[in-house]
């Protein structure tokens, strides 16, 4: 047994809750990770994990030496890191979640000149509308949009962007353009939805910030289905700038009632806090860091 291999598992088993978890990140078998645990234990003296067929505990033995461990880890990977970094270029794979737009309209485009620079480092995009667990599913770091509640993460500002109503000329001309706020009843809206719930639009009439929930056939939990959804003109929809943004620059969606339009949102990179952060990380954090502000995205 490797003793620092079998101590680097037990970490990851604690964190992602489960031997089959941690296999397919290790990209070993589920018996293999069980193998070494029980090695570890039998070295140890002490369970530290007890195995039932619906789910995993970990002992108080268990809890203990994961605490003292990860520390260990943390601060070995550090020092073999200081010294590693001097003699090399950064290199490995990167996990990066975002949602399915944002990631294909505006990280994708970048990627390019970072490979270019970084030719040893590779990018695994994971997308999803939902927000990834960053530990329990080996998440380097993940674009989040809105406010942060998670203290659990530390966070680098990427841009901000405005949320505005956007429609085609075409479902304009045939609809009648909206001035005020109550003219959004008459038109048929498109939704954001998540499991089956429409999610209001945030407004601002007068001083006030007001929800309004939108009325419409179609409603969809994918951004890119909005955007195709205004395009071909069907209906209205409040959407992030950035969805957009060639569209309304080109005059093929037009921006309405911007007096209507709440706070800008902010867009941050998060990563796990008090964990080593990597230089194949870093750099790319940086790198997307300074192409936001280059570009004012």
């Amino acid at each position: 047994m490797d003793r620092l291999d079998a101590i680097r598992l037990f970490v990851r088993l604690v964190e992602c809750g489960s031997f089959s978890a941690v296999g397919r990140e290790q990209g070993i078998g589920q018996p293999a990770v069980s193998k070494q645990i029980g090695a570890l234990e039998r070295h140890l003296g002490a369970q530290l994990v007890i195995r039932t067929s619906r789910q995993l505990a970990i002992t108080e033995a268990g809890q203990t030496f994961y605490e003292s461990a990860k520390q260990w880890v943390d601060d070995f990977d550090a020092l073999e890191s200081s010294v590693g970094e001097r003699q090399q270029s950064p290199r490995g794979v990167v996990r990066l979640n975002t949602a399915p737009g944002h990631g294909r309209l505006c990280i994708t485009p970048l990627l390019p000149e970072f490979f270019r620079r970084y030719p040893d480092v590779a990018i695994e995009l994971s997308v999803s509308e939902r927000y990834a667990d960053l530990v329990g599913e080996g998440i380097d770091l993940a674009i989040r949009h809105g406010r942060l509640l998670d203290s659990s993460l530390t966070a680098r500002k990427l841009s901000e962007t405005d949320f505005v109503l956007v429609a085609s000329p075409g479902y304009l001309a045939a609809n009648g353009v909206p001035t005020r706020f109550a003219d959004l009843d008459k038109h048929t809206c498109i939704a954001f939805a998540k499991d089956g719930e429409r999610s209001p639009w945030s407004l601002r009439v007068g001083q006030n910030s007001v929800s309004y929930v939108p009325r419409g056939s179609l409603l969809t939990g994918d951004a890119e289905h909005i955007r195709a959804a205004v395009l071909c003109g069907l209906g209205i929809s409040q959407a992030p700038f950035w969805l957009l943004a060639e569209e309304i620059r080109s005059g093929q969606v037009q921006v309405l009632l911007p007096e209507l339009q709440p706070e800008t949102v902010p867009i941050h990179l998060v990563y796990a806090a008090g964990r080593r952060v990597p230089m194949r990380v870093r750099v790319l954090m940086e790198y997307l860091v300074s192409a936001f502000e280059s570009s004012g995205s």
